[in-house]
């Protein structure tokens, strides 16, 4: 589904700002080897995911504290992007800084369950 041109524009914008976890993870998902191709800030729809997986129809959520008063409007996304046949998996900030390995294996148990 092909992005409305602000959400593109706002993407392009967050790729250039991405936050301290989100380049963490990014580096680890670019060097790991887990043999999939990830976007990072990519539009689909109205809105931005912090990273995606087209083959394995996966999407990678870094959430900080702002989430915590975002559980409804994070809600209606993931039914919306599940609606799409596409899988949300959400990870702490702290999980991101202080389990990398953890978080890359949970991603690449994800990956293999939707691609198998």
């Amino acid at each position: 589904m092909r992005a409305p041109i602000l959400t593109q524009k706002r993407a392009r914008l967050l790729r250039r700002n991405l936050t301290l976890p989100e380049r963490t993870l990014w580096a680890l998902l670019r060097r790991d080897g887990l043999g999939l191709h990830f976007r990072r800030q990519h539009a689909l729809g109205s809105y931005v995911l912090d990273f995606y997986c087209a083959t394995a129809r996966l999407c990678v959520e870094v959430d900080g504290p702002v989430h915590a008063e975002r559980a409804a409007p994070d809600a209606r996304r993931d039914a919306w992007l599940g609606e799409q046949g596409i899988r949300t998996l959400r990870f702490s900030v702290e999980e991101v800084e202080q389990r990398p390995a953890v978080v890359l294996a949970a991603i690449r148990d994800a990956a293999a369950r939707s691609s198998g």
